[in-house]
C-alpha cells in the first residue's frame, strides 16, 4: 500500500511539474494572443467603417466624440471570448498538430462569444450589432492565424524546400544538437546543397520530436531511424554526435548500417579540429563497431620530449609508421624524417602532411635499414633526436617461408637502426613490438622477441633512453585481418576463419601510434609497455559484426568457413611472458602496463645475435633457426604449432 501511495505522489508530481514548466506557459502565450486579438479586432472594427465614409477619426472608439465602446466594455469582450475559448477547450490543444476539429471548435467558441457579447451590449443600452458582427470577424480571422498561421506558413516553405530539393538524395542526421544543427547548416549553404538536402533529424532527447532544427523536422528517435530510412528513401545518415560514447557509439553506428545507406559520422571530441569543418566529417570504420574506449595521452608529457626535436621514423610510410608521423606533426617537432624502403605510400603520406601542417618541416629518404651505411648517412645529416623504429617484416606465413629474411629485416636491421642511433647522439629510442613475441610460435615473433632483447642489451651499454612498445593486432593495418574480410565479403564471400575459437587482441592504429609517443614520455630506459587491451576478441565474432557493418547477414547472404590455423599461427595470443608478469606493473598513465624483460648473458647474447645475422646472410635456414632457439627459449616452432596441441596448451 505505501508503493502504491508513493506511485501516485509521484505521479502527482509529475502531472503538476508537466503543468507548470510546459502547459501553464503556453496557455498564458495562447491568452495573451487572444487579448491582442480581440482588442485589435474591436479597434479595427470601430474605425474601419467612419474610415470609408467620413475618412477617419481621432481615436476608433469615439464616434462624434461619444464613446462607441467604453474600455471597460472592451475588457468584458475579451473576458468573454476567453472563457468561451476556455470552455470550448481552444487552451487545451495541441496546435502543432491541430486538424479539422480544432477548427470547429474555434468556429463554435467565437460565434458563441460574440452571442454573449451582443446580448451584454443590449443590456448596456447598445444595439450597434454591425460593429459586434464585423469585429467578430476579426476576432475569428486573428486567432485563427495565431493558432494555424505557423502551420500554414510551415507547409508553404516545405512545398518551396520540397521543389528545390527535387532530384536531389534525402540524408538523415542523428543528434539534433549544436554538431547536428552545425553539420545541417554547412550542407545547406555548401556544395553537398547541389547534390543532397537534409531531410530529417532523429534525437534521443524525446522533448525534441516534432521540433525543427535549422528548419529540418526531428521526426523520431535512434530506434526509428530503420523505419525513417526507408519510408523517407534516405541515401546518407551522418551521426553528429561527437559525445557519445564507445559502446553507444557501436549501438547506433550498427542500426544505421542496418539500412544499407551510406553512413558517415564525426569524430570524437579528441579528434575535433578548433573550429569543426565538413573535414570533421569522416567514413565510418570497423573499429567505430568495436567499444574500444579511446587512449587519453599524457600531452604535457609528450609535447616534453617532442616539441622542437628531429623526429625520424623508420618505416615512415607503413601503416602504423605513418600514423605515428601524423601525431608526431601535431606536436610541433623542429624536423620529421619519414625513413622508409618503400616510396609510394611514403609520398602519399608526405603530400597529406604537407597539405594538413604547411609549416612543418618535413623530408624523406628513401633507404633500408638493412644498409647500415644508409642509415648514417641519414642520421649524420639530420642529428635526430629521437628515432620511432617501426621498419619490419610481419606478416607471419610469410616469414614462415622466407626465415632468413625476416631475420635480416627484423633483428639486423634493429641492430643496424639501434648502433647508428646511439653513434649519431639519439637521446631516445622507441622500438614497435608485436604479442607475437611473447612465448613465440612463428618465426616472425621469434624475430621480434630478438629485438625486444636487443633494445634491453643497448638501454644497459648505451646512454640513450631505449625502450620497446608491444601490442597486439592493429585494426586497418597493411595485412591485417580486417581489411581481409572486407576484400572477401567485397569479393561475395567466403569470409575465412582459421579456427572457430581462434582470438586475438586489438587496438586501432591511433591507439598504436598513442601508446607510442606516450611510452617515449616515460623514458624509463630498458622497459617494454603494453597497452591494457581488455578482452581477446573472437574471430568468429569480429567476421561477424564485420559482416553486418557492411550490410550482410552472416551465413546467409554470406558465408563464412573455417580455413584451418595457417603455419606459424597461434590459437591464442600473450601479451606478457610469464617471467613479466610477476614484475608488471602499471604506469601513471593507467591504461599502460609495464614489465622490465628477463635478465640477459651480456656477454654471449651479442656474439649470438651476430651469428643469427650472419647465418641469415648466408642463407643457412637451418642454423637460423637453431640459433633462434638459443636465443629465445620459449620459442616453439613447428611441431608444437598444430591445431591440437594449441588446444591442449590452452586446456592445461
Amino acid at each position: 500500500m505505501r508503493k502504491k501511495a508513493d506511485g501516485a505522489d509521484e505521479g502527482k508530481r509529475s502531472r503538476l511539474l508537466y503543468f507548470f514548466q510546459d502547459k501553464f506557459p503556453r496557455i498564458i502565450l495562447l491568452m495573451v494572443l487572444d487579448t491582442a486579438s480581440v482588442f485589435a479586432a474591436y479597434v479595427i472594427g470601430t474605425w474601419a467603417p467612419q474610415a470609408a465614409v467620413n475618412g477617419g477619426y481621432s481615436f476608433p472608439f469615439y464616434r462624434g466624440g461619444t464613446p462607441v465602446f467604453s474600455l471597460p466594455q472592451i475588457a468584458v469582450f475579451i473576458a468573454i471570448y476567453l472563457i468561451a475559448f476556455g470552455v470550448f477547450g481552444l487552451y487545451n490543444s495541441l496546435w502543432k498538430n491541430s486538424g479539422i476539429s480544432e477548427g470547429i471548435s474555434l468556429i463554435a467558441s467565437a460565434g458563441t462569444g460574440t452571442v454573449v457579447i451582443m446580448l451584454v451590449n443590449i443590456a448596456f443600452g447598445n444595439k450597434d450589432k454591425f460593429i459586434i458582427g464585423i469585429s467578430a470577424m476579426i476576432v475569428l480571422m486573428l486567432v485563427f492565424l495565431s493558432r494555424f498561421g505557423y502551420r500554414i506558413g510551415r507547409r508553404m516553405k516545405d512545398k518551396i524546400r520540397k521543389l528545390n530539393r527535387s532530384g536531389k538524395d534525402p540524408i538523415m542526421i542523428v543528434g539534433a544538437g549544436f554538431f547536428g544543427a552545425y553539420v545541417c547548416a554547412q550542407i545547406e549553404g555548401g556544395q553537398e546543397s547541389k547534390t543532397a538536402y537534409v531531410a530529417m533529424f532523429v534525437d534521443d532527447n524525446p522533448g525534441k520530436r516534432g521540433m525543427r532544427v535549422a528548419g529540418v523536422p526531428v521526426l523520431g528517435t535512434t530506434r526509428d531511424i530503420p523505419s525513417l530510412a526507408h519510408k523517407y528513401n534516405i541515401r546518407e545518415i551522418i551521426i553528429a554526435i561527437p559525445s557519445l560514447t564507445p559502446e553507444r557509439k557501436s549501438e547506433i553506428v550498427a542500426l544505421c548500417h542496418e539500412t544499407k545507406c551510406h553512413v558517415k559520422t564525426v569524430g570524437s571530441l579528441q579528434e575535433l579540429s578548433e573550429t569543426p569543418t565538413m573535414r570533421d566529417i569522416r567514413e565510418t570504420s570497423i573499429s567505430d563497431i568495436l567499444f574500444r574506449k579511446e587512449v587519453e595521452l599524457d600531452r604535457e608529457g609528450i609535447n616534453a620530449y617532442i616539441l622542437h626535436k628531429v623526429v625520424m621514423i623508420t618505416g615512415g610510410g607503413g601503416s602504423i609508421g605513418s600514423e605515428i608521423a601524423r601525431q608526431i606533426a601535431r606536436f610541433y617537432p623542429s624536423k620529421l624524417i619519414l625513413f622508409d624502403i618503400y616510396e609510394n605510400t611514403t609520398y602519399e603520406l608526405y603530400c597529406e602532411l604537407r597539405r594538413m601542417y604547411p609549416w612543418l618541416d618535413l623530408h624523406i629518404r628513401i633507404g633500408s635499414v638493412r644498409e647500415r651505411h644508409r642509415l648514417n648517412e641519414v642520421m649524420e645529416e639530420f642529428k635526430p633526436d629521437l628515432v620511432v623504429h617501426c621498419a619490419a617484416h610481419k606478416h607471419v606465413p610469410l616469414m614462415e617461408t622466407s626465415p632468413n629474411e625476416a631475420i635480416k629485416n627484423n633483428v639486423a636491421g634493429t641492430f643496424n637502426v639501434l648502433k647508428a642511433a646511439d653513434e649519431h647522439g639519439v637521446s631516445r629510442f622507441v622500438q614497435l613490438s608485436t604479442d607475437k613475441a611473447v612465448n613465440p610460435t612463428s618465426i616472425m615473433g621469434a624475430t621480434k622477441r630478438v629485438t625486444e632483447l636487443i633494445v634491453q642489451e643497448y638501454s644497459i651499454k648505451s646512454k640513450m633512453l631505449c625502450m620497446t612498445v608491444r601490442f597486439g593486432n592493429v585494426l586497418g593495418s597493411h595485412g591485417s585481418v580486417i581489411p581481409l574480410f572486407e576484400k572477401q565479403i567485397k569479393a561475395g564471400g567466403p569470409v575465412l576463419v582459421t579456427h572457430p575459437n581462434i582470438t586475438r587482441y586489438f587496438m586501432t592504429i591511433p591507439e598504436a601510434a598513442q601508446l607510442v609517443l606516450q611510452a617515449g614520455a616515460f623514458g624509463e630506459s630498458g622497459s617494454i609497455y603494453v597497452l591494457d587491451m581488455g578482452s581477446p576478441v573472437k574471430i568468429m565474432d569480429l567476421a561477424e559484426r564485420v559482416i553486418r557493418f557492411h550490410g550482410y547477414t552472416p551465413n546467409v547472404d554470406m558465408p563464412i568457413e573455417i580455413s584451418g590455423l595457417r603455419p606459424g599461427e597461434k590459437l591464442y595470443e600473450e601479451l606478457l611472458m610469464d617471467d613479466e608478469m610477476s614484475d608488471m606493473k602499471r604506469t601513471e598513465h593507467g591504461r599502460i602496463l609495464k614489465a622490465h624483460a628477463a635478465a640477459i648473458d651480456i656477454d654471449t647474447f651479442i656474439p649470438t645475435v651476430k651469428a643469427l645475422i650472419h647465418s641469415a646472410e648466408d642463407g643457412d635456414v637451418e642454423r637460423s633457426i637453431a640459433l633462434l632457439h638459443m636465443l629465445v627459449p620459449s620459442f616453439k616452432h613447428e611441431s608444437q604449432n598444430s591445431e591440437k596441441s594449441a588446444d591442449d596448451t590452452r586446456t592445461a
